[in-house]
């Protein structure tokens, strides 16, 4: 069997549910975005935790729900993200979601950007949102 290139770990209390489905999605979503998978690791972590990774590597004083370090070279995606599942708790019930529909958005947000796509200008906000609603629908668990 093959080793996942796709790693969960977790700073807090938060486990992830059927790993496997995501991995097979996440790859996915890099194939179907014509990109090749090196190694992805996320981090599930607290709003402390990313408060602190936040003002440490980043030079901002703000909580948020995602951070990702892309070591990416060329089309061959390698990169860590953090999310704060705090964040991802409070973003659900703002937008009335549940919890594992907004976790699936910001963890394919992550690699969204990855494969090089930008959220700082609205064209690119918008472009992004697509984006993240097109590969959503491909999210499905392994029986």
């Amino acid at each position: 069997m093959k080793e996942s290139k796709i790693n969960f770990y977790s700073e807090n209390e938060f486990q992830l549910d059927h790993e496997k489905s995501y991995g097979i999605w996440i790859e996915g979503v890099i194939e179907s975005e014509g990109k090749k998978l090196e190694e992805i690791s996320y981090i599930f972590c607290n709003d402390d935790y990313m408060l602190d990774i936040n003002m440490k590597y980043l030079d901002h004083d703000t909580y948020t729900d995602i951070i990702s370090f892309d070591y990416s070279v060329g089309n061959i995606l390698q990169g860590d993200i953090y999310i704060s599942t705090e964040r991802v708790e409070e973003n659900s019930r703002e937008f009335n979601v549940s919890f594992e529909e907004e976790l699936r958005r910001v963890i394919i947000h992550g690699v969204l950007h990855l494969c090089g796509y930008k959220d700082k200008s609205e064209e690119e906000s918008t472009l992004m949102r697509g984006k993240e609603e097109e590969k959503l629908k491909l999210f499905h668990v392994e029986q």
